[in-house]
């Protein structure tokens, strides 16, 4: 019998796998995955660009750090280009230096193909070229999975099950375990055999001015903003570069998109400059993939009966602002505690619960960000006060809990319960205030670069995820200038739909966006 049975060698299973046995290196390992090793670079997947959580999971968690620097591409940040014609006549929102704390641009194959071979290194066996046939999950371990191998069929058993197979979801259709996602959301993607460098795409210096070399605007994950959708250009060491069409299915539907000549129609109307680039007689499709409504919930991911759902198979909200390989990192975390904790012999049940409950609480709240959202997408003034928003909450939970190595430890959890509670109202408030806003505030044509690190409280929170600091009073503190951000917002965003001394709860209001609102055309306030 194995210990452990992993369906799916993508980068959730194979991460999880190599962590197991970091962990625990006497468990049995064993991953079934349906393509052979190794895959092709700039393979066939989304999910290229990661953020500061799953940058610190894979680096430091899985000690993956001198292959991310030395075969990955460092990444320059996220990067948001608003309003329409040349890319230097429009607004930006990217920063200006990398950010203290790095993340990296993966080519998936390449990626994979390394975790497989260190997964082997590990001790783990790695099955490719398996197709599950059926599986059979039981009360109390050991479950059944048959599959399919070189022509010839066979069963393992497994003490525990754990699903990391996409969006095959080969455990919660058996468990008949789907909820349907209230947020309706499509995306088209492709890679093409160039490297394509949005710095060049203008002849003027002086906004290429500090972005030369390793400072390249075109390292960033760059976004191209609309009402409705968004554009990424990802930059990958193959030498390929990602290219993804993400929009509301009410008002571009993916229909619209669902071929390369669709796609390459629908950029000319909406991105113009882009697709003179994308599609120009010297640049390559590689591949191409559309799927309508990729957002998708879960009842239950984690199960006392030892079975699991990580990555794809479980939970997916929304490709903007990269947190497909966070959700990994943070399952993939859950998931190893619960196995080698019960391996160990702790009772697990109320941990189990605990995870469970955490995670789909999590998915829930960061649904707020997309759900209904990308109406405002092209709203420059608006839509850049969310993300300068988005990004603080990222940047005070989760992402500084998982660098605080707090967010699988439930007594610590409990330590900050009511910040996290506060966290989750304020939120709340701000996503709905956005999307109220931008039904009053007329979007203007904005030009210029806005850095919004030069933010002291978001460079503040980028540089301190790792800080060796008194964990519950950094959060509360972290907590109360999330909500005088909250009021400074509330004041702008107010005056400009005309209401005015709007604020969240009566917080007084920072005095730090006044420089940031000036810059993208919003009233500002200085409160003494």
């Amino acid at each position: 019998m194995s210990e452990v049975v992993i369906l799916g060698g993508g980068l959730a299973g194979l991460s999880l796998a190599l962590q197991l046995k970091m962990e625990a290196p006497e468990l049995g390992v064993s991953v079934l995955e349906k393509s052979r090793f190794p895959v092709s670079e700039a393979t066939h997947k989304v999910g290229e660009s990661t953020v500061e959580l799953a940058s610190r999971y894979f680096a430091q968690t899985l000690g993956l750090e001198e292959h991310l620097r030395r075969s990955q591409l460092p990444k320059f940040g996220l990067r948001f280009f608003f309003g329409a014609g040349p890319i230097e006549n429009r607004l930006e929102l990217g920063g200006s230096d990398f950010p203290p704390t790095p993340s990296y641009q993966l080519d998936r194959g390449r990626f994979e193909n390394f975790l497989s071979t260190r997964c082997l290194e590990h001790g783990v066996e790695l099955l490719d070229g398996a197709r599950v046939d059926e599986v059979e999950v039981s009360e109390s371990a050991p479950h059944y999975i048959t599959f399919r191998r070189g022509g010839e069929t066979s069963t393992l058993s497994a003490k525990w099950l754990v699903d990391a197979s996409g969006r095959a979801s080969i455990l919660k259709r058996k468990l008949d375990l789907r909820e349907p996602s209230p947020h309706k959301g499509s995306a088209v993607w492709f890679r093409v055999d160039k490297e394509l460098k949005i710095d060049d795409w203008t002849a003027n210096s002086a906004w290429n001015e500090g972005h030369r070399g390793a400072k390249a605007r075109w390292y960033s994950t760059n976004h191209l903003m609309g009402e409705g959708y968004w554009v990424w250009l990802i930059p990958l060491a193959s030498g390929s570069t990602s290219v993804g069409v993400v929009v509301d299915e009410e008002l571009h539907p993916v229909s619209s998109l669902s071929s390369l000549e669709k796609t390459q129609a629908w950029m000319e109307k909406h991105e113009p400059q882009a697709a003179s680039r994308i599609f120009s007689s010297e640049v390559a499709v590689q591949d191409f993939g559309a799927l309508k409504n990729y957002s998708h919930g879960c009842r239950r991911v984690y199960s006392s009966k030892r079975w699991y759902l990580t990555g794809e198979a479980g939970v997916f909200l929304d490709p903007f602002y990269s947190p497909g390989s966070d959700f990994i990192a943070i399952s993939n975390t859950f998931i190893s505690h619960l196995i080698t904790n019960d391996h160990r012999g702790e009772n697990i049940r109320s941990k189990t619960r605990f995870f469970n409950n955490l995670f789909l609480s999590l998915a829930g709240r960061t649904m707020e960000i997309f759900q209904d959202q990308y109406p405002i997408f092209g709203h420059p003034q608006v839509m850049s006060t969310k993300i300068v928003w988005d990004f603080a909450t990222y940047w005070v939970f989760p992402a500084y809990l998982f660098f605080q190595d707090k967010l699988d430890k439930p007594g610590e959890m409990a330590s900050v319960g009511e910040e996290l509670n506060r966290i989750g109202e304020v939120n709340s408030f701000m996503q709905t205030l956005f999307q109220n806003s931008a039904s009053k505030i007329p979007a203007r044509d904005l030009s210029g670069r806005v850095d919004f690190l030069s933010i002291p409280f978001l460079a503040e929170l980028n540089r301190e995820l790792s800080a060796d600091t008194d964990f519950v009073n950094a959060v509360r503190d972290k907590v109360q200038k999330l909500e005088g951000f909250a009021s400074e917002m509330s004041q702008a965003l107010g005056a400009a739909s005309g209401i005015p001394n709007l604020t969240y709860k009566e917080v007084p209001p920072t005095n730090e966006l006044t420089g940031f609102f000036a810059q993208i055309g919003l009233p500002v306030a200085v409160s003494n």
